[in-house]
């Protein structure tokens, strides 16, 4: 008999699967029917976070949970801290050039935009308009991945959540460090040429360093070979008008990075860096795809079944969406992929995010294999079965000698975990 694949088992039934649609297809109500949507989309995260929490007297995997909180808390901050990083180097590369170099900067040219444009000839117009439909998008997938994670109070995968959450975040921490440091190291025109003079408020010529060493040698050709061979910076940059330097204490180095102008210059902090907006320049690799890449690798590996093959699905869709509405280039999103499918591996050659109860078991009964062997040998019932039950217990001892603070701990996780969900999505329209 032919085994399906690996994508399309589950473990437990098909709920998550249907929560996952249920999800997506309430939300995109907000296009077709915005009453219904607005009807329909509290009634189900109610239902949801009502079935969760009823959940948590039952879950069996606290002792698993617990020992993966530190390593979640260590994820987290090390998530934080890169996104941190990013922000900075996402201002940094618009601010560089200024906004007449922005707003001017041809975009590159693209063979995935000419072909959607292409294929928007050729395709039905049924099949272009879900192409065009905005049915998914970064919150989406961020939603889909805490469902996932909470899905283990129904057995849905295996625990511990905590776990799961931990390696996703420290995979997307990884990710976000390896794709600032690939943007800032080429600065790259958007494929938006109006972006910046309209999301950012920065010089509109460019910063010293670029007046020294780039603005004399981008358009010249006989400058351009001199620079290759004299290896020096030699012609005269020209004047230009001189930089803003706010008052920011220890934080002044940043004064280069970011270029403050006079009326957005006072701290607080830089108005919590400019609420952490996306940047305008293209930025190599795409984010929001690396996340979607993400969610579907671990929904892959952790659930399985149909509604991965779904998710993949809305991974493709939402990809051309970024190259169809010039969020990026076809690069970006080629890159974000592979890098994403990359990373998840790599992180579970050295992560594991598995409950280690049933192994602790095995080892227990490894150990007692030759008294087990001894007593089948002498027919000795009683004596297999107190063998047996020693094993059992014994993996119980640690989870029952503290179940008051196990209660404790996991009141706080489900609460401190819905209030950053509410707070993540409440505070924020894209995730």
């Amino acid at each position: 008999m032919k085994r399906s694949p690996a994508i399309l088992k589950n473990r437990r039934g098909g709920g998550l699967g249907f929560a996952a649609i249920a999800y997506i297809g309430v939300d995109y109500l907000r296009f077709i029917s915005p009453a219904w949507h607005d009807r329909l989309q509290p009634a189900l995260w109610t239902i949801l976070a009502i079935a969760a929490i009823i959940r948590v007297p039952f879950y069996k995997h606290w002792s698993s949970e617990l020992r993966s909180a530190m390593p979640f808390i260590f994820a987290m901050i090390f998530l934080l801290s890169a996104l941190l990083f990013e922000a900075i180097s996402v201002r940094s590369v618009t601010a560089v050039l200024g906004l007449e170099w922005n707003s001017d900067a041809s975009p590159l040219p693209d063979v995935g935009q000419w072909l959607v444009l292409s294929l928007n000839e050729k395709l039905p117009q049924t099949v272009v308009n879900i192409l065009r439909a905005r049915i998914i998008g970064l919150h989406h997938f961020l939603m889909l991945f805490i469902m996932l994670a909470f899905s283990v109070l129904f057995e849905s995968v295996e625990a511990p959540g905590l776990g799961l959450g931990a390696r996703f975040m420290f995979t997307m921490g990884i990710g976000r460090l390896l794709r600032a440091i690939t943007f800032i190291s080429t600065i790259l025109p958007s494929a938006r040429p109006w972006c910046a003079s309209a999301r950012f408020l920065v010089p509109q010529h460019p910063h010293p360093w670029a007046q020294k060493y780039y603005v004399p040698y981008a358009t010249d050709s006989n400058a351009i070979r001199n620079v290759i061979n004299w290896d020096t910076a030699y012609a005269d940059p020209g004047e230009y008008d001189p930089e803003f330097r706010p008052d920011w204490g220890s934080m002044s180095f940043l004064i280069d990075f970011l270029r403050p102008t006079a009326p957005e210059g006072s701290s607080a902090w830089y108005h919590l860096l400019k609420k952490a907006s996306g940047g305008c320049n293209d930025l190599i690799y795409s984010g929001h795809m690396l996340v979607a890449v993400l969610t579907a690798m671990a929904w892959t590996e952790a659930y399985g079944g149909y509604s991965s093959a779904l998710i993949w699905i809305f991974v493709i869709h939402s990809a051309q969406r970024e190259i169809r509405e010039r969020h990026h280039y076809s690069v970006d999103v080629v890159v974000a992929i592979y890098v994403g499918i990359m990373l998840w591996k790599m992180t579970g050659l050295f992560w594991p995010m598995k409950d280690q109860s049933k192994a602790t078991r095995l080892r227990r009964l490894e150990k007692i294999q030759g008294r087990l062997m001894r007593a089948a040998k002498d027919d000795d019932i009683e004596e297999i079965r107190e063998l047996l039950k020693e094993v059992e217990v014994s993996s119980h001892v640690r989870e029952n000698s503290s179940s008051k603070a196990m209660w404790l701990f996991s009141g706080g996780t489900i609460i401190f975990t819905l209030s950053m969900v509410l707070l993540a999505f409440t505070l924020t329209s894209d995730g």
